[in-house]
């Protein structure tokens, strides 16, 4: 309302709800208008008084108010102010007989007025003046929690309020309250259990009735499970057999008494307060026919004289016979003797004190005296105990029953309780039920029944009745309210009672029979009792029942639903149409709606309401009505004064109340006998019509009622009242608010409402009109075929979802008029994108089956159901052209939907014309009448595309339609008129180009071919070249010129296919605004493809990237035969990175291969990870292993029995490799040819052999040494692996030798022909011995320089170079560059991959170290920083040149390869590494000096700053000498040590024992003895040590003190891998020793060697390094050759000679 007034309007109170009250239906009558202050919001109105909401939340009463205090008040006419409720924001009102209630903002009630039954909810007081809060409590959570409510109902004795979380709750008095309780008046507010777990939607109030209407629970997992076969409310089967004369009959005609049955202190015995499947039965009920079963209202003695009864003398729904037959049949006749008739349905209410607790006038008569069928109790329960001896076990097994120990008593009240309480029932299938139950029948009536059952398949027809979800049993005592709901689903739809006034549509599933075969058809009552009992039948007859027959042959169900649940209902912005309609409390008059006149206790569901869309309930004082979405009224109970609206009475069912034809009624009320309509008719502003007594003012004032009304009639005044938005009855009054039209917006708001509800009229006329007797006919599918069959169940589907949309939008909208008159809240502009996605699809799916023919199709059958004139589909269409085909009929009739979308754009226009131009609101509207409109162009357009394609498929040749016409593929354009042919096409040749909306096809006499237009490029060819008119076309496989008829032809051909190329695309047809505005589509672009012709790719299919016809850029490639590639495509082949997988159908496994691709082929480094478990991991050419690369091979990666790294030319091992035979132990370093060791080589194996030597033909053959591990050696001729074969020489450990020739395998006996030479021990034969015996290992092996060339090749190849050292410089960078590039933008997209560290290292390197010719000390710092950096990261040429090399020197000298004769080439193979990465490093920056040069010398400032940024590189001479191993060992040795090592340990073991032995014995020594021994001068022995800040003396027995911090910096030789670290470490310990012997001799000193020596060896013997000659020989193995003179030099040599000192010291 707010919104209105910025709109300029003058809302004042004289324009917007104004209340008129009148009663009766007379012609003079004028209704009275209630003068106030302020809009009415809403009224209620009491049986002589009424309450009134205003706008501001403030309340009036009117009328006789007998409950104030004061006498003024009592009774007015004029409404007075409730001034309780002041301060308080009411939002809704609720007046009862004689008492009123009020919610505020806040969800509070407040009651007042008379509280005799307990109806204002507050105790101790009988009349409540003033509104008095009432206090809701849930007190069964924790902590107790008040409720808040949203809506409130009063009836005559109770109260019923919904709360927000949609639960029902009540208090006052009667069964109307729907509570667990005897005891009235209930004070305080209970929950309706009975309703708990349920979203109730409404509640409303009769004089002793109540109304819920529920939404529907969804039914998703539960609608497959079989029925239950039992009652599990009161335990009765619901199927039973009688035998009745001579015929047995099979009947579900169950009447549940729920709600009749109470227990004693006030407490209803419910069968669902506990679990599903349980109920308040004895313990021995039987499930088998056979065993004798207990009657099922033998849970109480006194229950039989409760049975409810229905007229027609029998009991609702008999006990099952036991096998005491004189029993039961004293308890069928005492039934029978306490029968009574029901009363009529006229009969009047006896009325009681409205003070006392009420009970129902029709409860059944005899319930004031105890009248059991069995003799006395201790009879029961003897027979109860008999029963239960056999079932009892087996049922406690299943589940632990409960009792309740109740005692007995013979007091009068019948509402007495069983001595049991309920015990839990296995649930049974209906399958197993009707098997046992048809079983113990066949026992009964012989064999041929049986087989007549077989035959028939009674369990298929019964269940094809039963769809009701069953949830089955559940174990325990408490179940949840979903289960409680879904288990009354099952029952309720098996609950069946019905007065004979029900016609056979309504009844069906509330009265069925089924005889069984041979029956003889014969008079029962509706409900009859059925007792199963084994009887021997004297005569059975095999004719068949023709009612069974007749429900046998009855079609089932199709697969297009027309009521989907499902459809719609999951838009939590729209109202549910899925509801139930719930009654309880007294049914005298049959207004509860059940089909009987019985009182229910508790809520059941009326199940003729389901699947009516119910959408508004309301009560008078013994009838009830719903309003459905259709807009049409359902009635039913007292029909005294004709206030059901129709001429039958009573009904017990709901009936449709006698509308007019065309009259669409939206909101009801119901009074004490009349019913208030409130309807649209022909004009969109709203008609009132009233049903029921007529009511006359005399001239006292007083009210006499005479006549009433046989049909609803129409109010004449109506007209003059303005828009009634909605009406209220109560008493013999009526009500109706009403608006005067300002400024037309409520006009519209009428018009845009009432629009809405007429057109989901004719949505459901034409569902129910023509859908629904189309889809009955069984012969569809045949006229329709299987594609159109499918199409139609789409197109329905879609149908169902546009209808299920519009009435939810209706109810919405009705909703939206009856409350607030404002567009806040429009469902149709909030959710517009669910309104034009709907329709959009349904558009197309109506396109779909006009363009399969379908509507030419449905013709025959239509002329079949609604005759050859087909009057209604004329009659829905609205058209009087009698000529027009039932095709086009159907199709107008289905295009309907479309055309309201431009009555949507209009009314909302029409709204917006209401509001200021800038207003937000104008803006909305304005904005959703857009969408409508421009949506309803497109359907338009869409249509006009289908029926053109539908057209030209009758002319097209009926060959070629089958295989081209599809559902969705529109016609754009084609040739028949010879406007495009095919250039160079033969004389006689036909060429037929088709442009469709997805392909274009080029047909020619009975061929075509279809090109996707996704993967189709055109382009003009330039008129200059030729004088035809030609346009090129190319498509994957074919390239072809097509030659237009004229210029305009041209144009208008390239425009229609770059349009549909474009609209192909984008997905989404013509429906982007944007898509014809564009040129031509991007010749770039992504799309699915399957290739025809072309031998590599046929029948393959390739979705992704494209351009100008070709495979380019990201794409993945299937073949059929389960080849797959992933990855990039350039110009038509795969090329870049890629995944390829391969199937390998012997093995069931896959080949795999993950890597660089060039021209289709696997070209660059790659993974191959083949089938057989082998894994190739390097680099490949032409599809081929090609340089260097690692085979792993065995049957898994994890234990490979070989590996072998080296390089590979064409497929096969080539040149340099490392094989490491794990099976066998053996480790072959050398050169191959052809997959085979050819060349020199060396073997170690696992035993400690050493052999170097030819190979040829993979074997050793030629001139070798061989090693054993005890130094044995032999030097000579070889022919097999480790066979000696001709001359040689074998050497001894001790120098002994024999030359001459040999043969035979090594180590299994030698055949030897030579001469054995001892040499003796004088000096001449020593020399003699050493000659021989220093075999010099290295010169048969490969040369360090020849080994892994090719890894250095593929460096040189990515720096662009085809040789080594070939290339330019500045081409070598910018290959770096965009490799760097690259590795950053594929981790950008996986960030994961790259640490923080690592990604900042990968930015530096982007900038280039700045270089100078020559290079100055500074650059060359830059440059050795830079080096540091790009050897670190794999990304970068060098790091992964460095990486490589790691592995490969790791493979080698790792494991088997831990030889210590392997040092020498160890050691050989890291200096090489050196030159060859010096080579890479000077030629990238060709400033640098060559290996040993140096850079000249820089000012002095500069020059202290070098010295002290990198000491260790210092060198005597001026300037700094450039060396590869200072340059590059700090980066490559510290990967390679561990290895390098453990050679250079195994080679110094026997010496470094020796001199531990020694060290170990010279440390058991006191510090001043050991200094003494070795000679230290006295001076330089140290006075005193500092321990912990404290000076101390030393003592002869101080041990480890003397000189400590050198030995602890020396000790961290261990801990550096580089020789210029461990140099630095070795200078450090000697200025510590200086520092030290300063300190005590307290002047300038320097040492001589002599002084020195003594001194720094104590400090070696001290620091107990225990590999100390593996330092010393990698020190000097590969230290700098620039130092080797310098101070480190000399530094050096004396730890050498100290480590030689050691090992030759004696201790005398």
């Amino acid at each position: 309302m707010e919104k209105r007034k910025s709109s300029g309007e003058e809302d004042g109170s004289g324009e917007r709800g104004l209340l008129h009250t009148w009663k009766g239906y007379s012609c003079s009558l004028t209704p009275e208008r209630l003068l106030l202050s302020h809009p009415v919001l809403q009224a209620a109105l009491g049986s002589k008084h009424g309450v009134l909401l205003l706008e501001g939340g403030h309340v009036y009463s009117f009328g006789e108010l007998p409950w104030k205090q004061t006498s003024l008040t009592a009774t007015s006419a004029e409404p007075i102010l409730e001034a309780g409720l002041s301060g308080q924001r009411v939002v809704a009102v609720a007046a009862g007989s004689f008492h009123s209630g009020a919610v505020t903002e806040d969800g509070g009630v407040h009651m007042w007025g008379y509280n005799t039954s307990g109806q204002c909810g507050l105790s101790g007081l009988t009349v409540v003046p003033n509104p008095t809060p009432v206090g809701i409590v849930d007190s069964e959570t924790t902590p107790p929690q008040v409720v808040n409510v949203m809506e409130l109902a009063c009836g005559e004795e109770h109260t019923l309020t919904l709360s927000t979380h949609h639960e029902v709750w009540a208090w006052g008095s009667g069964c109307q309250t729907g509570l667990l309780t005897t005891i009235f008046p209930v004070w305080k507010p209970q929950k309706v259990e009975h309703l708990a777990g349920r979203h109730v939607l409404q509640v409303a109030c009769g004089a002793f009735h109540s109304l819920a209407l529920v939404r529907c629970p969804t039914t998703s997992q539960d609608t497959r499970r079989p029925p239950l076969d039992k009652c599990g409310q009161c335990h009765q089967l619901l199927y039973t057999m009688t035998d009745k004369e001579d015929h047995v009959i099979i009947s579900d005609n169950h009447y549940c008494p729920l709600g009749v049955e109470l227990g004693e202190e006030g407490e209803v015995r419910q069968s669902t307060l506990t679990s599903p499947g349980r109920g308040p039965s004895g313990k021995g009920l039987r499930n088998s026919p056979s065993e004798p079963i207990l009657p099922s209202y033998s849970k109480s003695p006194d229950k039989a004289l409760l049975s409810p009864t229905i007229p027609g003398g029998s009991p609702a729904a008999g006990p099952t016979q036991s096998k005491d037959e004189s029993l039961s049949a004293a308890f069928v006749n005492d039934v029978e003797k306490a029968q009574v008739a029901e009363p009529d349905g006229d009969a009047p209410i006896v009325e009681q004190d409205p003070s006392t607790p009420q009970q129902d006038a029709t409860k059944p008569a005899g319930t004031g005296t105890k009248s059991s069928p069995y003799p006395n109790e201790q009879a029961v329960k003897d027979y109860l105990k008999r029963l239960s001896d056999h079932s009892l076990a087996e049922q406690a097994k299943m589940s632990p029953a409960v009792h309740r120990p109740q005692a007995y008593s013979d007091s009068p009240d019948p509402f007495t309780s069983g001595p049991m309480g309920p015990t839990i029932l296995p649930a049974v299938p209906v399958a197993s039920a009707l098997n046992s139950l048809v079983a113990s029948c066949a026992s009964a009536v012989g064999e041929r029944v049986a087989s007549t059952y077989e035959a028939l398949s009674l369990r298929k027809v019964m269940s094809y009745y039963y769809t009701a979800p069953n949830p089955g049993a559940a174990e325990g005592t408490k179940e949840s309210p979903q289960e409680r709901i879904r288990l009354e689903e099952s029952l309720q739809g098996k609950k069946s009672s019905s007065l004979g006034d029900i016609r056979e549509e309504e009844a069906e599933g509330l009265s069925r029979r089924l005889s069984l075969p041979g029956l003889l058809s014969q008079e029962m009552p509706a409900a009859v009792p059925v007792i199963t009992k084994p009887v021997e039948f004297k005569r059975v007859e095999s004719t068949v029942s023709p009612r069974l027959l007749r429900r046998c042959s009855r079609s089932r169900v199709r697969a297009a639903p027309l009521n989907p649940s499902d459809v719609g209902e999951n838009n939590a912005h729209l109202p549910s149409l899925q509801t139930e309609v719930w009654s309880w409390g007294r049914g005298q008059e049959g207004q509860l709606g059940h089909g009987d006149v019985l009182p229910r206790l508790q809520p059941l569901c009326i199940k003729s309401l389901n699947n009516k869309e119910v959408l508004r309930v309301a009560a008078g004082s013994r009838h009830s009505l719903a309003l459905t979405a259709q807009s049409q009224v359902f009635s039913w109970g007292s029909n005294s004064s004709g206030q059901l609206g129709h001429m039958e009475s009573p009904s017990t069912v709901p009936r449709l109340a006698k509308m007019s034809e065309g009259i669409r009624v939206w909101d009801v009320a119901a009074g004490q006998q009349h019913t208030l309509l409130l309807a649209d008719g022909d004009c969109f502003q709203p008609i009132l019509y009233y049903s029921g007594q007529q009511v006359r003012e005399n001239q006292s004032s007083e009210a006499q009622t005479g006549g009433y009304t046989q049909q609803p009639v129409l109010l004449p005044f109506c007209m003059n009242l303005g828009y009634v938005s909605c009406v209220f009855a109560g008493g013999q009054s009526c009500a109706a608010l009403a608006d005067r039209n300002v400024m037309g917006f409520i006009a519209s708001l009428h018009e845009l409402v009432s629009a809405e509800r007429k057109y989901y009229c004719r949505l459901t006329n034409i569902k129910s009109q023509v859908l629904q007797p189309l889809l009955s006919l069984d012969n569809l599918s045949s006229f329709l075929g299987q594609s159109c069959c499918g199409l139609l169940q789409i197109l329905i589907g879609h149908f169902n979802r546009v209808c299920r949309l519009t009435g939810q939008n209706s109810v919405s909208l009705t909703s939206l008029l009856r409350r607030t008159r404002d567009i806040k809240g429009l469902v149709i502009l909030d959710n517009a994108r669910v309104f034009l996605d709907t329709y959009t699809e349904y558009c197309s799916a109506v396109g779909n089956f006009l363009v399969m023919g379908g509507f030419q199709a449905l013709v025959k059958p239509s002329q079949d159901v609604f005759g050859k004139g087909c009057d209604v589909l004329l009659r829905l269409v609205e058209s009087t052209d009698e000529n027009t085909g039932a095709a086009e009929l159907l199709l107008s009739l289905f295009y309907l939907p479309t055309q309201h979308l431009q009555e949507y754009s209009r009314l909302l226009l029409k709204l917006a014309t209401c509001y200021e131009v800038n207003s937000v609101d104008y803006q909305k509207l304005q904005d959703g009448c857009s969408k409508f409109e421009s949506l309803a162009l497109r359907m338009k357009r869409k249509r006009k595309e289908a029926e053109y394609t539908a057209h030209f498929w009758k002319s097209f040749p009926g060959k070629m339609t089958d295989s081209l016409r599809k559902p969705s593929r529109r016609l754009v354009y084609e040739s028949s008129n010879k406007s495009l042919t095919l250039q160079n096409a033969g004389r006689f040749s036909v060429n037929w180009f088709i442009l469709f909306s997805d392909a274009l096809v080029h047909a020619q006499f009975s061929t075509h071919h279809v090109f996707p237009l996704a993967t189709l490029w055109v382009e003009p060819i330039a008129e200059e070249n030729t004088v035809l008119y030609g346009m090129k076309v190319t498509s994957p496989e074919e390239t072809f010129t097509l030659l237009a008829s004229s210029p305009v032809e041209k144009a208008k051909w390239l425009r229609s296919i770059n349009q549909a190329v474009e609209q192909a695309l984008s997905g989404v047809g013509s429906e982007s605004p944007g898509a014809a505005q564009r040129a031509d589509p991007p010749i770039s672009r992504t799309a699915s493809y399957t290739f025809y012709k072309d031998s590599r790719l046929k029948d393959a299919t390739y979705e992704g990237r494209w351009l100008a016809g070709k495979p380019n850029g990201r794409g993945v490639l299937k073949w059929p035969d389960g080849r797959m590639y992933t990855g990039s495509f350039k110009n038509g082949l795969e090329d870049g990175f890629g995944d390829y997988a391969v199937p390998n159908k012997n093995l069931n496994k896959t080949d795999h291969y993950q890597g660089s691709w060039k021209d289709g082929k696997m070209h660059g480094f790659g993974t191959y990870r083949y089938a057989t478990g082998e894994m190739y991991e390097g680099w490949f050419q032409d599809n081929m292993r090609h340089g260097h690369g690692m085979l792993r091979t065995g049957k898994l990666n994890s234990s490979c029995p070989s590996v072998f790294i080296g390089q590979w030319l064409q497929d096969k091992k080539n040149g340099y490799g490392v094989f490491d035979d794990i099976t066998r132990g053996e480790k072959y370093m050398g050169m191959w040819q052809e997959d085979q060791r050819q060349g020199n080589g060396v073997i170690v194996t696992q035993f400690g052999l050493y052999y170097e030597g030819a190979f040829s033909n993979n074997k050793m053959m030629g001139t070798g040494v061989l090693l054993s591990e005890d130094d044995t050696t032999f030097e000579g001729e070889f022919s097999e692996d480790w066979t000696l074969n001709g001359k040689g020489t074998l050497t001894m450990p001790n120098g002994d030798f024999i030359e001459g020739s040999f043969s035979g395998v090594w180590g299994s006996g030698l055949k030897i022909s030579g001469s054995y030479y001892k040499p003796n021990l004088y000096d001449s034969d020593k020399e003699n011995k050493h000659k021989h015996r220093a075999v010099k290992l290295g010169r048969l092996s490969v040369p360090s320089e020849e080994k892994w060339l090719s890894v250095f090749e593929e460096c040189w190849s990515r720096l662009g170079c085809e040789t080594t050292g070939q290339g330019e410089t500045s081409r070598a960078w910018e290959n770096i560059a965009i490799e760097l590039t690259t590795s950053r933008r594929q981790h950008r997209d996986s960030p994961d991959l790259l640490s923080r560290s690592h990604h900042k290292t990968l930015e530096s390197l982007e900038f280039i170290p700045q270089q100078s010719d020559p290079v100055t000390m500074e650059s060359f710092d830059s440059i050795r920083r830079y080096l540091i950096k790009a050897c670190d990261t794999p990304l970068h040429p060098l790091g992964r040149l460095l990486e490589t090399l790691v592995a490969v020197y790791r493979m080698t000298y790792v494991g088997v390869g831990a030889n210590r004769r392997l040092l020498p080439q160890a050691v050989n193979e890291i200096k090489s590494y050196l030159s060859r990465i010096f080579q890479i490093i000077r030629f990238l920056f060709p400033g640098l000096p060559e290996d040993g040069g140096i850079i000249p010398e820089v000012p002095n400032s500069q020059k202290m700053n070098s010295q002290t940024a990198d000491p260790q590189l210092e060198s005597p001479r001026p300037g700094r000498v450039v060396s590869c191993s200072a340059l590059l060992l700090p980066v490559l040795l510290p990967r390679l040590y561990p290895p390098l090592f453990t050679l250079y340990a195994l080679e110094k073991e026997k010496e470094e024992d020796v001199y531990w032995e020694c060290v170990l014995r010279l440390n058991k020594q006191p510090d001043l003895a050991l200094l003494a021994f070795l000679g230290v001068q006295q001076k330089f022995w140290p006075v005193s040590v500092t321990v912990h800040g404290e000076k101390q003396q030393i003592q002869s027995s101080t041990k480890d003190a003397c000189f400590a911090s050198a030995v602890e910096t020396l000790q961290q030789i261990s801990t550096t891998f580089t020789p210029s670290d461990k140099l630095q470490v070795i200078q450090f310990t000697f200025e510590e020793i200086t520092q030290e012997v300063l300190s005590l001799l307290k002047k300038d000193f320097l040492w001589s060697m002599d002084d020195l020596f003594p001194v720094f060896l104590y400090v070696v013997l001290r620091a107990r390094i225990r590999n100390l000659g593996s330092e010393v020989s990698l020190i000097e193995d590969l230290m700098d050759p620039c130092v080797q003179h310098g101070e480190h030099g000399i530094m050096f040599t004396t730890l050498k000679a100290c480590y030689y000192q050691i090992q030759h010291e004696k201790i005398t």
